[in-house]
């Protein structure tokens, strides 16, 4: 049986590796970029084809990916006269693997569905590491029969592929992961830079740490850093970082909810983010605690 031909928009450090694993496995691909070359040129020469919009993508595709930064991204190559749901036919399958607010994604899930097709959303977690091994999780949610229709090509790509339920799920359920996930990244990389302000070992804390319940993988991917000076063990920016713990508090406001543990953890993102470390990784976060100056 032939594999679909896939549009994918993104090649950032997951979507190169997501658009990699999916040439590994033979799928024949039109690629667009989101915002540099660098990857987008390393996949068209091993003979994905560039597409010169959305919309001309999504025509020559049977499923079309995104792989974006933000919310407004997704819609600025979803929407518009050469956007992807321009180019839509019926039957169709979009698959938005960010990390986006629920509404707009709901709003975007309309507008496909207007044209016949439907919209899956179905964000990541791991690393791009895993990514390029098919080792992702992918918490898919929406249509179950759009979500039957693409999971072949979805568990070529993770290892654990969930449906998560009705259109938005998945982007709910990311961004309370995400936000846990930065909140206890955060606090391992304070317990560091308080072991240093101390006079103690950061070995020794890790080692008293992982002994008991407290050890997680967050942890120990700060602890690469931290530790040995492995900053890659965890491939995240601070500042996407930021942008999803901000999501989640707008998704909490729009919900009505007062989240109060989020708000240290999104002012620190916010202040080394200020401080110039946006393209750093999170693990590096314990020199920002660091700082003698802070």
């Amino acid at each position: 049986m032939s594999k679909p031909n896939i549009g994918f928009i993104g090649l950032g450090l997951m979507g190169a590796a997501m658009v990699s694993r999916l040439q590994d496995q033979g799928y024949a691909l039109q690629v667009l970029g989101n915002r540099t070359r660098t990857r987008l040129d390393v996949a068209i020469s091993r003979g994905a084809v560039e597409a010169p919009s959305g919309r001309a993508l999504a025509e020559a595709s049977d499923i079309v990916m995104l792989c974006v930064d933000t919310s407004a991204s997704v819609e600025a190559r979803m929407l518009g006269d050469d956007g992807v749901i321009a180019g839509l036919s019926d039957g169709m399958v979009v698959v938005d693997f960010g990390t986006s607010l629920p509404e707009s994604t709901k709003r975007l899930g309309a507008a496909v569905a207007e044209k016949g097709g439907a919209m899956l959303d179905a964000p990541l977690g791991r690393t791009p590491e895993h990514a390029k091994d098919g080792l992702l999780n992918i918490m898919g949610s929406g249509d179950k029969a759009a979500y039957d229709q693409v999971e072949p090509v979805l568990k070529d790509l993770g290892e654990n592929v969930f449906h998560l339920g009705p259109l938005g799920s998945g982007h709910t359920i990311k961004l309370i992961n995400n936000f846990f996930g930065m909140t206890v990244a955060n606090a391992m990389c304070e317990a560091f830079a308080m072991a240093d302000k101390a006079g103690v070992d950061r070995r020794n804390l890790y080692d008293v740490m992982a002994a008991g319940p407290l050890r997680s993988g967050m942890m120990d991917f700060v602890a690469a850093y931290g530790l040995d000076g492995d900053r890659e063990k965890l491939e995240f920016s601070i500042s996407n970082a930021h942008k999803d713990v901000g999501y989640y508090r707008q998704m909490a406001e729009d919900a009505g909810f007062s989240t109060i543990m989020s708000a240290c953890t999104h002012a620190a993102l916010d202040e080394a983010k200020e401080a110039g470390m946006g393209d750093q990784f999170v693990s590096q976060l314990i020199d920002f605690y660091a700082k003698p100056d802070r």
